[in-house]
């Protein structure tokens, strides 16, 4: 090796000092060329590397412009720019890239000056290289007049193309309309969350049944938690809906279960998602109005109704929407009516009797009104449901319960719905026109309607003024029914002045009365009862009411009728006919036993006046209408205890004696009452 570097040394050093032969010029040029070959083909090769690492086409970088094209230009590219001094093992390579890259060029040349100048004209067919040079150079200068002062420069003073380009860039971007978040759901940009929830309620509700509504409804509550409030409410009363007015054709059963289920939910998450939900019913209904679907309509208010029936609602607000449909009564309307006074008509009429009776009066009139106005065959279709409907509204008035009406369908249901206190957030005071208002604001299913036009509030006045003209002589007829004490007064206006027992039991629970005050709630109850000319159950079913929420008042009725009953000589003929009608309810409704009459001694001749058979005679009267099965408790319940056995043979003797002579009726009745006395061991029917 140092004998072949030496030898090396010694070869540059003779050529220094000796000329060259022309054989050794030759050799050196044929050397230079072929290293000057091999250089050009290792320095395509790298630019091949870097123009596929920079994704470079068409003499072009690709991807988001930057700008960084314009730097470029003018420079010769081994790859993409052959001229007339290429070299020549490159020349088969050049052509072949320079033929595919032609169409390209221009094509890319287009669309870059389409996008960079879009208000420059391009002629599409005719448009060479040169032409679209000299565009480009057209549309910078353009640019360059458009930009301003806005134009950034670097430091020699030229202006930057990235600047150029960022304003164009700003003047393609279009501004995107902001979308509130109550209105993203509906124009379909819904979050994945969402959706996800979306789907999550649609799998519980489909597997809500009557059996498992409980648990159901305590994954939903989970659920409802785990997301804001409106929203959640706004997902799951959608879902609702849409699986109510899509379900089976007048299901009640499933009707009831949504019911159920949405009332649960307002116990476990609160009232305002009841409210919501029915708000969204009532706009659903509308809707479906419009488009006459007459089997989403039916579903819609089955569902409403059993909404009601549940105490999700309270009964104004069906009366209210009957009201509505009344006052339009088209075929729709009449099959909407009907649906409701089917589902929850007893409901209603025992919650307010009088607004039924305000709403028959209203259908009554104008179904008289449709009649008049038209005789042809559709009207007398019509008519045929119009009598059918009115039917159903003479049975409920006349307390004519259909099996479906029985209370206790349902009964499981209503028992958890208790549980869980659903009588605290029933929704009150809302009008179906409110449910529809688009400006509502607030907790307005606390508020209910609110007074606001004139005419509203002159209204509202002349009522005050009407109640405390109602509430003055209500007092008046206190003082003359020896109402002589502030709670006996108080008292007496409640009973006198309630819309039914609910209201008027609800009113006695708010008086909130000492312990002796408490004891004038019966006294005055029974009295006002003898009072009637005619008797009425209004004051039995308050009174059993009353007994059945406190014991207390159990004992002072009876302590109450003893007083009675040593007045009987003296009382006037209608208030010992209403006393002995009393008495018999409360016997026949298991509120009180016959051992009410064991301070009378029904056995004893002398005792027994004339005024005093007759009383006996229209209780037991009144008790012996009622069937054999009640009347074989009601004896059976006096038959266990050996104290009462003096009770026992004077109710023998005064029913063998005054009652059964001449009654073949009242033989059967006394075989049964006998062998009921004789029931020792209390077995009851």
């Amino acid at each position: 090796m140092r004998t072949a570097r030496m030898g090396k040394e010694d070869l540059k050093l003779r050529s220094r000092t000796k000329a060259k032969t022309k054989f050794e010029e030759y050799l050196d040029m044929e050397m230079g060329m072929q290293n000057h070959r091999l250089s050009a083909e290792e320095d395509l090769e790298l630019e091949r590397k870097f123009a596929q690492k920079l994704k470079v086409k068409a003499g072009k970088l690709r991807g988001v412009e930057d700008g960084m094209n314009v730097l470029f230009e003018g420079l010769p590219s081994i790859v993409d720019s052959p001229g007339e001094d290429e070299l020549p093992f490159s020349k088969e390579f050049a052509v072949g890239r320079s033929r595919k890259n032609k169409a390209l060029n221009k094509k890319e040349k287009k669309r870059n000056l389409l996008e960079q100048s879009p208000e420059s004209e391009i002629e599409k067919a005719s448009v060479g290289d040169g032409e679209v040079e000299e565009t480009l150079e057209k549309s910078k200068k353009r640019k360059k007049k458009m930009s301003g002062q806005h134009q950034v420069t670097n430091d020699d003073g030229v202006e930057s193309p990235c600047a150029a380009q960022v304003e164009v860039q700003k003047l393609h971007v279009k501004p995107q309309k902001y979308i509130a978040p109550n209105l993203r759901l509906h124009k379909g940009t819904e979050p994945e969350d969402h959706t996800q929830l979306r789907r999550r309620v649609r799998g519980l509700l489909n597997r809500l049944s009557e059996s498992n509504v409980e648990s159901v409804t305590g994954e939903m509550s989970t659920v409802y938690h785990s997301i804001s409030r409106s929203i959640a409410s706004q997902i799951i009363s959608e879902e609702v809906l849409a699986s109510c007015s899509r379900g089976p054709r007048g299901n009640e059963q499933y009707a009831a279960v949504f019911a159920a289920f949405v009332a649960g939910m307002g116990c476990l998450v609160g009232s305002d998602f009841s409210a919501r939900l029915m708000a969204s019913l009532a706009n659903t209904f509308e809707e479906e109005y419009r488009k006459e679907d007459n089997l989403s309509l039916r579903n819609l208010t089955l569902l409403l109704s059993y909404l009601c029936v549940f105490e999700a609602c309270a009964s104004d607000l069906i009366y209210d929407f009957l009201i509505i449909l009344s006052k339009r009564l088209t075929e729709i309307d009449v099959s909407t009516i009907l649906t409701v006074l089917q589902c929850c008509g007893m409901k209603i009429r025992g919650d307010d009797p009088c607004a039924m009776k305000n709403f028959i009066v209203s259908v009554q009139s104008k179904v008289n009104e449709v009649k008049a106005a038209s005789r042809d065959d559709q009207q007398n279709i019509n008519g045929k449901r119009m009598e059918f409907m009115l039917e159903t509204i003479c049975d409920i008035k006349n307390n004519k319960k259909k099996p479906k009406d029985d209370p206790a369908n349902h009964t499981r249901i209503k028992k958890w719905l208790h549980k869980l206190g659903v009588e605290d957030i029933i929704i009150r005071g809302i009008k179906w026109k409110k449910l529809l208002d688009p400006d509502k604001k607030g907790q307005w299913w606390l508020t209910g309607d609110v007074m606001t036009t004139s005419e509203n509030i002159t209204e509202f006045a002349s009522t005050i003024d009407t109640e405390v003209l109602e509430a003055q002589k209500m007092l008046q007829l206190a003082a003359a029914q020896r109402m002589n004490t502030d709670a006996r007064k108080a008292i007496f206006c409640i009973i006198m002045s309630g819309d039914d027992y609910v209201d008027a039991f609800e009113k006695l629970l708010r008086l909130d009365l000492s312990g002796k005050q408490d004891r004038e709630i019966m006294r005055v109850l029974v009295d006002c009862c003898l009072q009637e000319k005619v008797f009425n159950k209004y004051y039995t079913i308050l009174a059993s009411k009353l007994c059945e929420h406190e014991k207390n008042h159990k004992f002072t009725l009876q302590y109450c009728l003893w007083d009675h009953f040593k007045e009987l000589e003296t009382m006037q003929l209608v208030r010992s006919m209403n006393l002995a009608r009393f008495t018999a309810e409360m016997i026949a409704s298991y509120t009180l036993s016959l051992a009410v009459l064991k301070s009378v001694d029904l056995s004893d001749i002398m005792l027994l006046t004339p005024k005093r058979i007759m009383h006996f005679r229209m209780m037991f009267d009144s008790i012996f209408e009622r069937p054999d099965k009640l009347i074989w408790n009601a004896f059976t319940r006096v038959a266990i205890n050996p104290e009462l056995e003096p009770l026992r043979s004077g109710m023998l003797f005064f029913i063998k004696e005054y009652m059964i002579k001449g009654n073949k009726v009242n033989v059967e009745k006394f075989k049964v009452v006998k062998k009921a006395l004789n029931n020792v061991e209390g077995i009851l029917m």
